[in-house]
């Protein structure tokens, strides 16, 4: 090995890693990797930021925007209306559902059409009397295995494609990846659809009444007036003891007591932590005669008894000449007077508010709303309510007026878990918006346009028709996504220039497979397939394809059936809730745990490879 292998491998070894641990943003950690091959003088100065002006990049940027337009326009709500069915039995539902996300995956961002599609899902639950992870990993996996079908479904494939005219061998065409992925995602949903229910956890159980999205961590003020007030902490739990909700800590003066012994005596001024299900919630509430904490320090005259559902206090004169002291107007605007509600929000993986909390987001001046609860799956959060830091998956019970809630959820990037009021159709901009996209990937699939001119001119005229409004287009762009991207392909770059990925294809190969092409092909889909259960899958495919390359070349064969296994491998991840953003985003509303994916995960890998390999060489042969 050269020296500049043994850094460049190093340095390889050390982003794994990083992805994997998953302690930084993956951007953070591939830019990370960028700036170090520059320092080592492995990637020219003058082409470390050549990877943002690569065509898989703009497109992955521009395939983003014109599904916000499909998103925010209606189009695919008038398509939900008229595909899903409104009765029928549960399996008919979720087949139907199942279907449409697959479809809908392949023409545009498979996380947007999970979210469109996350509260019909939501309600099938409820209406069919299933747990809600019953039908929503169901219809991740289905999102998944349909963004493989198209040169656009998932950014890995986009990846591939630039690598594949990197090599001298043209890019694969909007279609090239359908005879292999559509097979395989055939095959994948019949074993999702007659299996998965048999293999899918049941963590909690949904009626027709409520959804249960796991336990809440919630804090409750004790008032003066309080039933709570001299009880101990077991005479409060004996009271409770009917809504199965438990005290779990007590915040005193700012001190936050964990597990307080069971004759320690309550006060008024005390906060008490109480874990319960959401719909024991206003029970346990209500026996003690205490009210939900909102996320500022109460004021006294702020001390009284509130119900889950009780309308909250206006805000007193002085409180808003201090608002508008603080804050402008159109951070102000979020205060109105309409119908206050409650609404369920679930945390995207590519939200806004991550890492923040209600404090620092100034939730209640800025927005006028509470965050009452939050459940997080798998964890137990020790921080406050107010200065807990979001994650993806968190499930946020939130009140305020529906208009506010429903702007907030839109602007933070979270999806609300209830009746989809936040888009109302506009039949003109969706028809506008189906024909943009409909004559982008037109022009890609006939080679008039190469794919990345293609969508940048569907942006533009989404934009002149304000289907995405100019001031929007940005908001809707995965900026991480896109930074990661623009990162790693100058990475993988030096790879192939310094010889790195030949010596690791070389090892693969002589290691594991044995000089048989369909061995090797095995090898490099499970690996790949492997990388991307932990890691972010673009992140895996920019790190793969180099090597697939350079394994074929060894071979003395095609770089194409490599390659596609390449890019079916990068988009199956389906063992953890992080190898995938769709994954990630189901892990609260359905209740799971991080071990719940490979029940039906595992086989449903094993099937990809099984059929995935075979059709690789009949479609692309050696």
């Amino acid at each position: 090995m050269t020296t500049d292998q043994i850094i460049l491998a190093i340095i390889l070894v050390a982003t794994i890693v990083m992805f994997i641990w998953g302690r930084w943003r993956h951007d953070m950690v591939a830019a990370g990797a960028l700036l170090l091959c520059v320092f080592a003088g492995l990637v020219p100065r003058g082409e470390a930021f050549a990877g943002f002006g690569h065509p898989a990049v703009i497109t992955v940027a521009c395939v983003l925007v014109l599904s916000r337009g499909l998103q925010t326009s209606g189009a695919v709500d008038v398509i939900t209306g008229k595909v899903l069915p409104t009765g029928g039995s549960s399996w008919l539902n979720i087949t139907a559902l199942v279907l449409l996300a697959a479809v809908l995956s392949a023409f545009m961002n498979n996380v947007g059409a999970l979210a469109l599609l996350m509260p019909v899902a939501i309600q099938i639950a409820q209406r069919q009397g299933m747990a809600p992870g019953q039908v929503l990993m169901p219809l991740a996996f289905g999102s998944i295995l349909g963004g493989m079908t198209t040169l656009i479904g998932t950014p890995p494939n986009l990846i591939v494609s630039g690598f594949r005219e990197q090599a001298g061998l043209g890019s694969f065409t909007m279609f090239d990846y359908s005879p292999v992925g559509v097979t395989v995602a055939l095959v994948g949903l019949v074993f999702v659809l007659l299996v998965g229910r048999f293999l899918i956890p049941v963590r909690e159980r949904s009626d027709a009444e409520d959804f249960e999205t796991g336990n809440y961590l919630t804090e409750a003020r004790v008032d003066d007036e309080s039933r709570a007030v001299g009880m101990s902490i077991r005479e409060a739990e004996r009271a409770i003891e009917e809504s199965d909700a438990q005290i779990v800590a007590m915040i005193r003066d700012e001190m936050r007591l964990d597990a307080p012994h069971g004759n320690r005596r309550i006060r008024a001024g005390d906060i008490l932590v109480i874990e319960s299900e959401p719909k024991s919630l206003v029970t346990a509430l209500q026996a003690l005669k205490i009210r939900l904490e909102e996320d500022k320090p109460a004021e006294p005259e702020d001390l009284h008894a509130q119900a889950v559902t009780a309308e909250p206090e206006k805000p007193a004169a002085d409180d808003n000449k201090k608002q508008s002291d603080e804050e402008s107007d159109e951070d102000s605007k979020g205060r109105d007077n309409g119908e206050i509600a409650l609404l369920e929000l679930v945390v995207m993986p590519t939200s806004g508010i991550i890492g923040r909390s209600a404090r620092s987001l100034r939730l209640r001046t800025r927005y006028g709303i509470n965050l009452l609860a939050v459940s997080r799956q798998g964890r137990r959060s020790v921080a406050r309510m107010r200065t807990l830091q979001f994650r993806p998956g968190d499930v946020l019970l939130m009140q305020g007026s529906l208009e506010t809630l429903q702007e907030f959820a839109i602007h933070s990037g979270c999806v609300p878990l209830a009746d989809r009021s936040l888009r109302l159709p506009r039949p003109r901009e969706a028809t506008i918006a189906a024909l943009i996209m409909m004559a982008a990937v037109t022009a890609a699939a006939f080679g008039l346009f190469p794919a990345a001119i293609a969508f940048a001119a569907g942006v533009l005229v989404a934009m002149a028709t304000r289907v995405v409004p100019p001031r929007k287009v940005y908001e809707a762009i995965d900026w991480p996504v896109i930074v990661l991207l623009a990162a790693l392909i100058p990475v993988a770059g030096a790879m192939a220039s310094t010889g790195t990925a030949d010596l690791i294809a070389g090892f693969l190969l002589d290691s594991l497979g044995t000089g048989s092409i369909i061995l090797a092909l095995v090898v490099m889909l499970v690996v790949t397939m492997t990388l991307s259960d932990f890691m972010n899958n673009a992140a895996t495919a920019a790190v793969m394809c180099p090597i697939a390359i350079s394994a074929a070349q060894g071979m003395g064969v095609s770089p194409d059936p490599f390659l596609m296994a390449v890019a079916v491998g990068a988009s199956c991840a389906f063992l953890t809730p992080i190898g995938h953003q769709n994954n990630t985003l189901i892990l609260g509303p359905g209740g799971f745990r991080f071990g719940d994916y490979w029940r039906l995960g595992l086989p449903l890998e094993v099937i990809v490879v099984a059929v995935g390999v075979p059709m690789i060489l009949l479609v692309w042969p050696p």
